[in-house]
């Protein structure tokens, strides 16, 4: 829990007043000539395309986290993640609060074993970069992708974090909000996720004769997963909610170490009921 000054609580701010802050943040920033990538949601729904959606599907399983999960989402969806960039196993962003925080979010590589068995197993079930980055594939292929702890998505303990923030908890807000606006950004630019795993798409279409059966769809099948199915791939029974660092962080925060000294925090997110 985050305390201020001799003790106390910071001052509530309304939403409009939140919105209204980062707005200027964003303005006073530009106006200095830095470059901004902004996290704006229309409507509720964070993410509307496969990937982002799986994305934040795959947030959701982190059960342990689900109150400071659903602060995240108050804070991308009113517009308070001011700047995010997605780079190779990296994520850094600037997030709008009582003042303006720095998030980095590190996440490690996929394993090069795991990879590869991904690569084996969707092997003819690919025909096109453009069908992998829409999400338009068979269940098969992209239940496979989506695999917990064996898929592209990255384990709880794969995440790294740090934020400029006084809390001191496991998941701060501004953090889960970068969370979610990083599923958001995929749903721009999903080629993104393959970059920050650091493995290279091209790589799923290289070997189309290495096809498993169980990985083709069958002939004259057009049944692709849907978004409303990813609720059952990562196990959940919840509703989806609905690119270097400007100003990195020196540090990188593993999850489950002590809280480094003040204004830097890491925590460990737990495994999936």
């Amino acid at each position: 829990m985050a305390y201020y000054g001799d003790g106390g609580f910071p001052p509530y701010v309304s939403v409009a007043q939140r919105r209204a802050n980062a707005q200027r943040e964003i303005a006073k920033l530009r106006k200095k000539g830095q470059s901004l990538a902004p996290i704006a949601i229309e409507g509720q729904k964070i993410a509307k395309t496969f990937w982002g959606k799986a994305w934040c599907d795959n947030l959701e399983s982190y059960r342990d986290f689900s109150y400071r999960l659903e602060r995240g989402r108050s804070y991308v969806r009113n517009g308070l993640v001011i700047d995010l960039r997605i780079a190779e196993r990296e994520v850094a962003a600037m997030v709008s609060g009582s003042e303006l925080y720095y998030v980095t979010i590190n996440i490690d590589p996929v394993a090069a074993a795991q990879w590869k068995s991904i690569r084996k197993d969707c092997a003819g079930g690919i025909d096109s970069l453009v069908q992998l980055l829409q999400g338009a594939l068979s269940q098969p292929v992209m239940e496979r992708m989506c695999r917990q702890g064996q898929g592209l998505f990255p384990k709880p303990e794969e995440i790294h974090f740090a934020c400029s923030c006084p809390d001191f908890a496991l998941m701060c807000k501004h953090v889960s909000a970068v969370l979610y606006g990083i599923g958001a950004r995929l749903d721009q630019q999903p080629e993104l996720l393959f970059h920050l795993r650091a493995v290279d798409q091209k790589e799923l279409i290289a070997n189309l004769d290495e096809a498993l059966p169980s990985a083709k769809p069958r002939r004259g099948s057009k049944k692709i997963l849907k978004a409303d199915d990813l609720s059952a791939v990562f196990g959940l029974d919840m509703a989806v909610p609905e690119a270097v660092a400007t100003t990195p962080m020196k540090a990188k925060v593993k999850l489950g170490k002590k809280p480094a000294p003040a204004r830097t925090r890491s925590g460990k997110a737990a495994t999936a009921a």
